[in-house]
């Protein structure tokens, strides 16, 4: 098989050549959804597109004539049945090759007269039968001094294509332009159909100038069309492998027309295409038919364009609607409207209304802008009298809920009712996900908790509070009035409050971990507390009381001390909570007599008897406390059986038993001074006698001692006989007690 080229050229003229962007490669194809490859099929070789019927590989193209090697190194493709040279772009009719047709030629500088003829040849072989050099796309061009350059058809002999080109004096005559060749050095002239096998034939014409003498060679070349590169051929170099420019070769499938590959049944133009002749005169190719888009020569390669998509895909009028159909469309008005004489592209208003339409329009737009205007001023006055029945039913839940008791308390010097926020319902139903139950961290006779999100991303505890009744409303003006004037690291922050809903709604800084009767009681295997944090838990606690019972400016008594009360975050530090019960206490005064309020089990008996409140009833309730902390035992068990836990403490320690009711965590980390040291503390604070048990100060005093390794003066400030144990021993007295020791 004969090359379209001799041989392969390196490309050193690469940077003098402007290929033209001839971006008509496949571009319907493009638009299309569908590959432009046959399936499974690379369909590009770096950015060179490949459509079928060309391919790479075996299997993805038509016949060998259409295969393209890709070169993975270069990101090149190739037509091996062809040349190696470069494939610029595969078009619909044409491909654009790194070309060689361009034939240098040395003057015959002694005579003036010379001929040069080299002859190029397509080839006779059966796989470039779908190949021409294409006549539409490429021009035939001469660059030199006095020569005239011509082509001849070999099939016929005859000159097909050729032109002079002349130079008055070679020293200043220009050289070619890069984009204009009319005949002063260079020269261009078309070239037929279906060229195929050529001869080049350049003559030098003997002028009086002779300026062809000064260059050394000249130029003969087919390239394309739109090349305009020509000023950066060196008229010095003459080698034939110095030069290239791009060609655009037609192409075709076969040799046979249309009618012919119908009647054969060899036709592969797909579903939705249409056969039509090659250009080039032999063969024929495939297009998609009007209103389709794709790869003509794949089976279902014509794909459906929609032209209602985009109105610059149809021409319907203005007011009508596009529909769309295979291959097609068509517009049509909407319901109420008819076509108009003048339906169509041109006019902007071809969809008319219909008469009864309009009369039904003249007829009731008056009406229906009444009715409009009515019923406006209905729900216009409708969300009026709505926005003023919600003001009166907030001032009404405002004062029912206690918000006038709560103004006319006085401020403190540390906090001020006045200060505390009033949050707006909205702000917590949001915040609570409209109190959604998964929000739910627990529950009690006042009211249920709830974890929120406000909008700047703090996280609270929203207490709700159940029904009140006017009884009730004092508890909860006590808490809000008393956590006002409190501010501590081991006391729960009251955020605000909301008394414009139903029932009356408190705002907490949010504590993570669940309260500390949870951990003891609850799941001990899933959130059993070390000693360590047991010890640092009672001073914390210890160190809140000692806060209200000392320091703060007005002496509280909390009354509900219990482990459900204490509160723990996340590394378990301590936080005193629920001061519904609480009371302020005058400096004059030393205990306070009122109805006894309390939980059982961890209520002083001497206020239960008397009903006269006083700091030691706070000591009580944490010495109860310290035993669930020791025991790990509930204050009071659901065992009707149970005599409750400070009883059976009293017991063990009477008869010398303490560390069998130890919890064996306790017992396993806690040293046995220190245990036995928490056990006295805890046997003081129970003391029926009010009077002998240690003052909250006191006890806080102590245990930071025992916390800090001060050891040895904390449990002598404690015991009232102790036992020093060189080894564990469950015999040993925690102190001389005897029923008298304990009142």
């Amino acid at each position: 098989m004969k090359k379209f080229w001799q041989q392969d050229m390196h490309e050193k003229i690469t940077s003098g050549i402007h290929l033209i962007s001839i971006i008509s490669t496949f571009s319907l194809l493009h638009d299309a959804a569908a590959s432009v490859a046959k399936p499974n099929c690379p369909d590009k070789c770096g950015n060179l597109t490949v459509p079928y019927p060309f391919g790479i590989g075996k299997g993805c193209y038509l016949s060998r004539s259409f295969e393209v090697k890709c070169n993975t190194s270069s990101y090149s493709g190739s037509f091996p049945t062809i040349s190696d040279d470069k494939v610029y772009e595969i078009a619909q009719h044409h491909v654009i090759v790194h070309g060689h047709l361009v034939i240098p030629f040395v003057y015959n500088k002694s005579s003036g007269e010379s001929e040069y003829s080299v002859g190029f040849f397509i080839s006779s072989d059966d796989l470039t039968d779908d190949f021409s050099v294409s006549h539409t796309e490429n021009q035939f061009v001469a660059i030199g001094c006095d020569i005239y350059a011509y082509i001849t058809d070999l099939r016929t002999s005859d000159i097909v294509s050729g032109c002079p080109s002349l130079c008055k004096n070679s020293s200043t005559s220009p050289m070619a332009s890069s984009s204009y060749c009319s005949g002063k050095r260079c020269c261009r002239d078309t070239i037929p159909k279906d060229l195929r096998d050529m001869e080049f034939y350049v003559q030098t014409m003997n002028t009086w100038e002779r300026s062809w003498e000064s260059d050394q060679c000249g130029f003969a070349m087919v390239v394309h069309k739109d090349f305009s590169g020509f000023n950066k051929f060196n008229f010095s170099d003459c080698a034939v492998d110095s030069h290239r420019a791009p060609l655009a070769l037609d192409w075709g499938i076969g040799n046979i027309s249309c009618h012919e590959a119908i009647k054969k049944g060899t036709c592969i133009c797909g579903q939705n295409g249409e056969c039509i002749n090659s250009s080039r005169g032999v063969g024929y190719s495939c297009r998609c038919l009007t209103g389709y888009q794709g790869n003509p020569y794949l089976h279902d390669g014509c794909q459906d364009i929609n032209e209602c998509e985009s109105p610059e895909k149809n021409k319907c009028p203005k007011e009508a609607r596009c529909v769309n159909t295979p291959g097609s469309y068509y517009c049509t008005c909407p319901p109420g409207y008819h076509k108009g004489r003048d339906f169509g592209p041109s006019s902007p208003h071809a969809c008319l209304p219909d008469r009864a339409m309009l009369i039904f329009i003249s007829l009731g737009i008056g009406p229906a802008a009444g009715f409009l205007i009515l019923v406006s001023i209905f729900i216009w006055l409708h969300r009026k009298h709505k926005r003023i029945e919600e003001e009166k039913a907030k001032k009404r839940f405002f004062k029912r809920n206690g918000g006038l008791l709560l103004q006319q308390q006085p401020s403190s010097s540390q906090g001020s009712v006045s200060e505390t926020k009033l949050f707006v319902t909205q702000e917590l139903e949001k915040a609570t996900d409209n109190f959604n139950e998964s929000r739910i961290l627990g529950q009690g006779g006042l009211g249920t908790v709830y974890k929120g999100m406000l909008s700047d991303g703090t996280i609270v505890a929203v207490k709700k509070s159940n029904k009140i009744d006017q009884c009730r409303v004092s508890q909860f003006i006590n808490e809000v009035v008393i956590l006002s004037q409190i501010n501590h690291r081991h006391i729960l922050k009251l955020l605000g409050c909301c008394l414009e809903t139903e029932v009356p709604l408190l705002v907490y800084e949010y504590v993570s971990n669940g309260t500390l009767s949870q951990h003891l009681h609850d799941d001990p295997g899933a959130g059993m507390i070390n000693w360590e944090n047991r010890l640092r838990i009672a001073t914390e606690v210890a160190e809140a009381l000692a806060y209200l019972h000392s320091y703060a400016s007005t002496a509280i008594f909390h009354r509900d001390i219990k482990s459900s009360n204490i509160l723990l975050d996340e590394n378990y530090k301590a936080v005193v909570s629920d001061f519904g019960l609480s009371r302020s206490v005058p400096i004059d005064k030393t205990h306070l007599t009122t109805l006894v309020g309390g939980t059982f089990g961890y209520l002083d008996p001497e206020y239960f008897r008397s009903g006269q409140l006083n700091d030691k009833s706070d000591v009580y309730a944490f010495g109860v406390v310290l035993a669930e902390l020791l025991t790990g035992q509930k204050a009071v068990s659901s065992d009707k059986s149970d005599e409750g836990l400070v009883i059976r403490f009293r017991q063990a320690v009477k008869e010398n038993r303490l560390f069998e009711t130890v919890d064996k965590m306790a017992a396993d980390e806690g040293l046995e001074e220190e245990i036995l040291a928490v056990a006295t503390l805890t046997k003081r604070c129970l003391k029926l006698n009010a009077r002998k048990r240690p003052s909250m100060r006191e006890i806080a005093t102590a245990l930071e001692q025992l916390r800090r390794k001060e050891g040895s003066i904390a449990r002598e400030s404690l015991q009232d006989g102790f036992c020093s144990l060189s080894e564990r021993s469950y015999c040993c007295n925690v102190d001389s007690i005897t029923e008298d020791s304990l009142e």
